[in-house]
């Protein structure tokens, strides 16, 4: 029989630590790794064959659930097609006209890969338009693996407790300048402080890699006024929030014009795939148009592509106020539960993201986020695996439900955490 116990006894001697991605690893939370067999709508089940009610769904982007079939049906069609061309095709152009109609700031976008080469091709544009080297990041901000991004980086490098830069020269990294989410003073200083230098802001609009952060009043506007006064561009980065807090992702639920937007495997229904994009001017610069270069044989990927219409067209269907409605009464009685064991918790919420830091509130940034309790944390993961609940391994990370998820999911979830010891 293969269990997980036995493919994780495999993996550790052909893959580090076991697996391709290190939060999935489990260390954390004093865990050994889930292997997953198959996933259908709220649910998957194990190598084991334990059924889980999911909350991780591939780290957000199954906002439809996992296996919807008209996302399914149409990446089995483009697949007897053909699985990859390494040319163009009519689904790329169809899926960029509808990015570029749904997502208000843009006009042109590139497909890529990933969400990290969405974010570093867009860094490379970013130097190039403006003719600066430098950018601002937040602390406890994900934006991918690449080199200058990995200064006090959130998600998987938080939550290892490594430091963000082995391997990286320090000269890589001595451009990115670090602030605190929410802090508009520390922004400030930064621009005045590398007087023309400062190539782009780059921020997630919803921080979602130190935990879900929710923006301040007057940051989002805040920062658009600061890159207009000195000249840089604002990057979105929408991997986690863009289609998941609104269809129009967080630009148009916050009403912000970025330059650029970054997207990630949402917009291939959980297939490999990213794109970066924004205004025609700055776009027109990527080569062959321009002069910055970027390229990738695997770039527009029919199979991708054809995923990710279909679920954006399904997605154009959903009632995401609903969702939203019943995301935040699941997640207030969660945190109730846990707090009438005598613990504190923080709720922060938006859309169908959530997390309950253990700590007490508010949550406004990475410091206030690193206060949650990991120890318990990672006890009641592992009590919540055990009856069935899959949660991130991480305190560091979101949760995130679905159009899939029922009442029977969030009432299982429930007297799950009820009878969690604390």
């Amino acid at each position: 029989m293969t269990d997980s116990k036995s493919l994780f006894e495999r993996a550790v001697n052909v893959l580090p630590g076991g697996v391709n991605s290190p939060v999935r690893a489990c260390r954390s939370v004093g865990c050994d790794p889930i292997f997953v067999a198959r996933a259908k709508g709220s649910r998957m089940w194990t190598a084991d064959g334990k059924e889980l009610v999911d909350y991780v769904m591939s780290w957000g982007p199954m906002l439809l659930g996992h296996a919807h079939p008209a996302v399914e049906e149409a990446a089995i069609k483009a697949v007897e097609a053909g699985a990859s061309f390494g040319a163009p095709c009519e689904a790329e152009v169809d899926l960029a006209e509808l990015l570029c109609e749904i997502l208000p700031s843009v006009d042109m976008v590139r497909m890529v890969n990933s969400g990290t080469e969405a974010t570093m091709s867009a860094l490379r544009l970013a130097r190039a338009y403006t003719g600066r080297d430098k950018i601002i990041k937040f602390h406890g901000g994900y934006h991918g693996h690449s080199d200058c991004f990995l200064a006090s980086a959130g998600s998987g490098v938080a939550t290892l407790s490594i430091p963000g830069t082995p391997g990286v020269p320090e000269s890589f990294v001595a451009g990115t300048l670090l602030a605190h989410y929410n802090d508009l003073p520390a922004v400030r200083r930064l621009f005045e402080d590398n007087p023309g230098e400062v190539a782009a802001i780059f921020v997630e609009p919803v921080a979602g890699n130190m935990g879900c952060v929710l923006p301040g009043e007057g940051w989002h506007e805040g920062l658009r006024a600061l890159c207009d006064e000195f000249g840089a561009l604002l990057v979105f980065d929408e991997v986690i929030t863009g289609f998941r807090v609104d269809l129009g992702g967080a630009q148009k639920r916050f009403g912000i014009t970025p330059d650029l937007t970054c997207l990630g495997k949402i917009i291939g229904g959980g297939f490999p795939v990213g794109c970066y994009g924004g205004k025609r001017e700055i776009m027109e610069r990527i080569a062959p148009c321009g002069d910055v270069y970027q390229a990738g044989t695997l770039s527009g990927n029919p199979v991708a592509m054809a995923a990710g219409l279909a679920t954006l067209r399904e997605l154009a269907r959903q009632d995401y106020a609903a969702l939203e409605a019943r995301t935040l009464a699941f997640a207030t009685e969660l945190k109730a539960i846990i707090e009438s064991k005598g613990l504190p918790a923080t709720l922060n919420h938006i859309a169908s993201i959530f997390t309950l830091f253990l700590a007490e509130g508010p949550v406004t940034d990475f410091p206030s986020a690193s206060k949650a309790d990991g120890k318990a944390y990672a006890s009641f993961y592992g009590q919540m695996r055990q009856a069935g609940v899959n949660l991130a391994p991480s305190g560091f990370e979101c949760a995130f439900t679905s159009f899939a998820h029922t009442e029977e999911d969030y009432a299982k979830t429930l007297d799950a955490a009820r009878r969690a010891q604390l």
